[in-house]
C-alpha cells in the first residue's frame, strides 16, 4: 500500500524513514510524533533482532509458534499468527507499525500513521487516502481507499511482486483489521492459498481471509479480477 495525497484541514508532518532494509513512510500532526515513531522503529527492531540471535526458529519457520514473554515486538508477532496460522515473521512490519502508531499516540498524537514496507497502522482525525501498489500490473496505483474509521491496519501480500515469501500467485491479497499485526500475518495466509483457477483462487482466499478472528474484510486482485468481501474502505480512483 502506499499513503497518497488527500485534503488535508491542517499541514501535517511526514518523513521517510530507513532502517537496515525496512523502508517506513511517517505522517503526524506533531514534529514529535515522528521523532517517537522513528525511535519506536529502531528499539523494536533491534530488539527483535537480538531475540532472534538466540531463537533461530522464529526466524525460519513458517508454522505458528508459542509466544515469548518479551520481547513485545516478537510476542505480538507469535500471536498475530497463531490466528492467521502462519510463521511469525509474516507479522514483522505490521508489528512494528503498530507499536511506532502506540507509541505516538502517547505523546498526545491526533494523527499517527506508520507504513512499513507497505503495511500500515493509522489513527487520525481526518480521512487518509492510499493507494494498492502491485508492482506493475495495470491496477496497481490506479485505485485505493479513503480511510475515516480509525484505528485501522492494512496490509497485502503478493505472490509475484513483493519481496516477502509467498505460496501463492495473487497480484494482491489486501487485509483490513484494527491492527496492522494481525492484517500482516492474514494477508501472507490468504495469498499463500490464492493459485490455480480465477475465480476458485479469489474464493479461496476470501473464504480463508473472513475466517480468520479479527479480519474486517478482504480484497483480492488475481490475473486482472478483484474480489472483495466483508467491511472495506471506500474504493476510491487514484490520480497520477
Amino acid at each position: 500500500m502506499d499513503i497518497g495525497k488527500n485534503k488535508l484541514r491542517n499541514e501535517l508532518f511526514k518523513e521517510n524513514y530507513s532502517y537496515k532494509d525496512s523502508v517506513c513512510h511517517i505522517i503526524s500532526d506533531t514534529q514529535q510524533g515522528i521523532t517517537v515513531a522513528k525511535e519506536s522503529i529502531n528499539r523494536n527492531y533491534q530488539e527483535l533482532e537480538n531475540y532472534i540471535r538466540t531463537h533461530q526458529i522464529f526466524f525460519h519457520t513458517f508454522d505458528p509458534i508459542p509466544a515469548p514473554d518479551k520481547p513485545l515486538v516478537a510476542k505480538l508477532m507469535a500471536l498475530a499468527a497463531q490466528k492467521a496460522n502462519v510463521g511469525p515473521m509474516a507479522a514483522v512490519a505490521g508489528v512494528i507499525a503498530d507499536l511506532a502508531v502506540n507509541d505516538m499516540q502517547k505523546t498526545g498524537c491526533k494523527v499517527a500513521v506508520v507504513e512499513d514496507g507497505g503495511e500500515i497502522f493509522a489513527i487520525s482525525d481526518r480521512p487518509i487516502d492510499v493507494a494498492l501498489a502491485a508492482g506493475n500490473e495495470l491496477l496497481s496505483k490506479r485505485f485505493g481507499f479513503r480511510l475515516d474509521e480509525f484505528p485501522i491496519g492494512i496490509a497485502t501480500s503478493s505472490g509475484r511482486f513483493s519481496h516477502a515469501f509467498s505460496f501463492g500467485d495473487a497480484e494482491a491479497a489486501t487485509v483490513f483489521c484494527r491492527d496492522a499485526g494481525l492484517a500482516d500475518a492474514a494477508a501472507t495466509a490468504v495469498g499463500n492459498v490464492v493459485t490455480g483457477k480465477t475465480d476458485m483462487g479469489i474464493e479461496a482466499g476470501i473464504k480463508l481471509g473472513l475466517s480468520i478472528p479479527g479480519v474486517l474484510g478482504v480484497l483480492i486482485l488475481y490475473q486482472g479480477k478483484v474480489g472483495t468481501a466483508g467491511i472495506i474502505p471506500q474504493i476510491i480512483k487514484i490520480k497520477l
